[in-house]
């Protein structure tokens, strides 16, 4: 089996000696096989190693299962949890085989388990996961009516039984024989990761509790349960928070693992009393996501540049800046993923740690036992660093020490919340670093947003409207500078669930300080002034960048408008 993914892995062009040795020897200590390690390393994208797989083993890829009819004999004999947890689906039968798709064409047992209820031989055929995953929705129609299903069995007499029931890591496709409130939240909670949720919101009203989604940065609502379940869903989910039950007055927080087959999701809890009950967010963290590498995240080809650049520095600092959920961590661990090597002694501290990063050294901020950004950053320069990574700058404890680190031969990558590139400039002086050490220090500022991008499957070109005019306009963009005179647009479809977009896309200011800009710092001039410098230098704002990724058909003018501001002339 081995052979055959180095095989593949050769031919893809990704394998080199160190890659090689780190995977087999992650191999060798968990026990997981070599292509999940692959992916969770994110060495290949599983469409892409799928892809490989087929036509190394002679098997069918099928791009797309749109049109696909499950068969009656599939639906009829295999239970939905067995479909949803393995990622299997009938595509086609007939009187003695069952053409079955898969993701993971290198697990063979559970089609082994097929074969037996279905009582047919399989033939496997290889799919995208997200393509399953939605012939299995439309072949079992099954979420509402579960939903309902779930309600008309809930009793106010088992609620508190519910406080009993909790595990280490809940499998949110274990739903047979639970007791009905586990199976509602583990549906709501399901629903949500199939939609790439990565928040839950339950939100109580007066005369009902409102369930919504935040999927690509923007808030759907979805179902709305009776308010006569509130209390029951909102005690099962502090259950597995390990949160007070009890307690309703006060602010809570609370974290859980769950599982979702063979994949496991961090989940943050936050509760906090209102007017008409405790509203409960829960933020979804996938541990088996891959890291972005840099050339995924959307950079244009100067960009791109200037982030090579910046990994090949000795010291220096460079900030990521902008607003919670813009993609900074992602950036960064991007980055990190890209420079770590076996040369170089990379340690991070972070407030909570996201992802995991193999080879890298990760720290865990806590406040409560007094280990904060400033106090682990001493502790850090003693541990003989070549990088570091500092999730936030906080405070000037935290900004002094790691401007002291990138003065004595470091190189630190950290985040702030600011508008855009110039504003982190200026924000360091605010918090009382003296200019002459952020001139010195500071190498890089990097401003990013997220864009919604397009979904593929249902993306047109189409002459502009009366409102798009409009917001051509807004952005000082003449039509005939457009690809044909035509815009993109996403159409709506059952893979983007009718919104149009599939996923999203960074859009980038980079502000890199040559030394017209330190002069400016040093000077201490405002934010304008050293943006107005670097426009006249070259740097493309974020909403040039925006307008860029809009002619190129990754995202739309409404998109660009609603995550930036507007440019100075």
């Amino acid at each position: 089996m081995n052979t055959q993914i180095l095989e593949i892995l050769e031919a893809s062009g990704k394998l080199d000696e160190k890659t090689l040795q780190d995977c087999l020897r992650m191999e060798k200590e968990t026990g997981q096989s070599l292509d999940k390690i692959v992916l969770r390393r994110g060495i290949l994208t599983e469409e892409d190693f799928n892809r490989a797989y087929a036509g190394h083993a002679e098997l069918p890829w099928m791009d797309s299962l749109h049109d696909v009819t499950v068969p009656e004999v599939f639906t009829d004999r295999v239970p939905q949890q067995f479909a949803r947890n393995y990622n299997l689906i009938g595509v086609s039968a007939d009187e003695s085989s069952c053409q079955v798709a898969t993701c993971r064409p290198l697990d063979v047992y559970p089609l082994d388990d097929l074969a037996s209820m279905l009582e047919l031989e399989i033939e496997p055929v290889v799919a995208p996961r997200q393509e399953i995953t939605a012939l299995i929705n439309r072949a079992y129609r099954q979420h509402n009516e579960v939903v309902d299903e779930v309600i008309d069995d809930l009793s106010p007499d088992n609620f508190d039984e519910i406080a009993n029931l909790v595990s280490e890591s809940e499998d949110l496709l274990n739903v047979a024989n639970r007791a009905p409130i586990i199976r509602l939240v583990n549906m709501i909670l399901f629903q949500a990761l199939k939609m790439r949720a990565s928040d839950v919101h339950i939100q109580p009203y007066e005369d009902k509790v409102q369930i919504r989604y935040r999927i690509d940065g923007i808030l759907y609502d979805q179902e709305s349960p009776p308010k006569s379940v509130q209390e029951a869903i909102i005690s099962r989910i502090k259950v597995m928070g390990k949160m007070d039950i009890a307690e309703r007055r006060i602010p809570q927080d609370g974290r859980a693992t769950i599982k979702i087959g063979d994949s496991e999701v961090d989940v943050r809890i936050s509760s906090v009393p209102t007017n008409h009950g405790e509203r409960i967010v829960m933020r979804l963290l996938d541990k088996s996501a891959g890291i972005f590498e840099l050339a995924q995240l959307g950079m244009n080809p100067e960009q791109k540049r200037l982030m090579e650049q910046l990994i090949h520095l000795s010291h220096g600092i460079v900030f990521v800046t902008g607003p919670t959920g813009s993609g900074k961590s992602t950036t960064l661990y991007a980055v990190l993923s890209e420079i770590n090597s076996s040369e170089k002694n990379v340690i991070t501290i972070e407030d909570p740690i996201e992802y995991h990063l193999a080879g890298i050294s990760q720290i865990q901020v806590s406040e409560k036992k007094g280990l904060t950004f400033a106090a682990g950053l001493r502790s850090l320069l003693r541990q003989d660093p070549d990088i570091m990574m500092v999730g936030e700058v906080r405070d000037e404890e935290t900004a002094r020490i790691s401007i002291q680190a990138a003065l004595t031969g470091h190189l630190v990558f950290s985040t702030l919340h600011t508008n855009d590139a110039p504003g982190a400039v200026t924000r360091m002086l605010d918090i009382g670093v003296e200019p002459f050490l952020v001139a010195s220090s500071l190498v890089m500022v990097i401003a990013q947003r997220l864009v919604r991008r397009i979904c593929p499957d249902c993306k047109e070109w189409v002459r502009p409207d009366e409102k798009d005019m409009k917001e051509l306009r807004l952005l000082k963009i003449a039509p005939d500078q457009l690809k044909d005179g035509m815009l993109p647009r996403g159409r709506g479809c059952d893979m983007c669930y009718g919104t149009g977009y599939a996923g999203r896309v960074a859009i980038y200011e980079m502000l890199p300080l040559e030394e017209e800009i330190k002069s400016l710092v040093v000077e201490r001039a405002n934010a304008t002034q050293i943006k107005r410098a670097a426009m006249k230098n070259g740097m493309r704002t974020l909403r040039q960048d925006g307008i860029d990724k809009v002619k190129s058909g990754m995202t739309t003018l409404s998109e660009v408008l609603r995550v930036t501001q507007l440019d100075i002339e």
